[in-house]
């Protein structure tokens, strides 16, 4: 089993490259934790997916290291990897896209089952675990996909507001749809709002969040083509419209290409969206390793 790391995303509201700060005495980032966490559930194998230009740090830093460990390969989201016919559009330079992310990566990813995650959060040891069992059990031309379902109120942060999949469920715990919100936050007043339009919503803090981690099969790859030349059809703006995994996932689903099983976690998460995220982050991984969940150095040479 494979572990798909989006790592090519500006970072813009952090200001700089937050993939690559450190969040332990020892230098080790968020991406290694998920890394070990992943290695303990039974997965053998990276995949980065970055930016072209980013490739010598990320093998300095991070890749050459982890690679004593886990078998590394990097894929690369570039602007121009789009369908044929389909030319990038004059001035863009914004990236195409979760969605188009993950499509950069199908042919290192070939014909693994995997996991996809964000560079920039901390899912713990559990959620791991429990994808894991998951893609083991699945064939790798199955149509059964699983995403961990986070209780939205463990997955704010006190510094601003937050993009999040809205999730709504069926009994059976398969997912019915996701509703991305690109500003939530706690108000003034304590309640927990999303924002449109300049108004503020409720919204329901112990609902199911999506943090953007997937379970899927390669067969996935064949709705994300579909879904990535039908956005680029129909794209509202040619300067920052973004081909999002959740959508064409929801998508997927309507036209009953496929089912998402959601497993719930009651796991907090930890990311740094703004930079005075961090001291929260680094301070709740220290109790974590003096807690005895992880060890003082991740990759000590056995």
């Amino acid at each position: 089993m494979t572990l798909t790391i989006l790592a090519a995303g500006m970072g813009s509201r952090y200001g700089g490259l937050k993939q690559l700060d450190p969040m332990t005495q020892n230098g080790e980032f968020i991406i290694d934790f998920s890394i070990f966490d992943a290695l303990r559930a039974g997965i053998d194998r990276v995949v980065f997916i970055i930016k072209k230009e980013n490739e010598a740090l990320f093998r300095k830093t991070v890749g050459d290291r982890v690679a004593e460990h886990i078998k590394v390969e990097y894929a690369y989201q570039e602007l121009t990897m789009l369908p044929e016919g389909f030319p990038v559009p004059e001035g863009r330079v914004k990236p195409w896209g979760t969605g188009h992310a993950l499509l950069c990566a199908k042919e290192v990813i070939g014909d693994d089952n995997f996991v996809v995650i964000n560079a920039d959060d901390f899912y713990g040891a559990e959620t791991f675990r429990v994808m894991g069992d998951f893609l083991s059990s699945q064939s790798t031309d199955g149509t059964e996909y699983a995403m961990a379902g986070y209780i939205l109120k463990n997955t704010l942060t006190e510094n601003g507001s937050v993009s999040r999949g809205l999730c709504e469920t069926e009994p059976d715990g398969r997912l019915h749809k996701i509703v991305e919100r690109t500003k939530i936050y706690r108000n003034g007043e304590g309640q927990t709002v999303y924002l449109e339009n300049d108004v503020e919503f409720p919204t329901d803090e112990n609902g199911v969040a999506s943090m953007n981690c997937w379970a899927f099969t390669p067969r996935i790859f064949e709705e994300l083509e579909a879904r990535f030349t039908e956005f680029l059809h129909y794209i509202e703006d040619p300067q920052k419209s973004e081909f999002y995994l959740p959508v064409a996932v929801n998508k997927s689903m309507e036209a009953g290409r496929c089912c998402v099983r959601v497993l719930l976690t009651p796991a907090q998460w930890y990311g740094v969206t703004y930079p005075e995220d961090k001291e929260k982050v680094t301070a709740s991984i220290r109790a974590m390793v003096e807690g005895g969940k992880y060890p003082f150095r991740l990759w000590t040479k056995q």
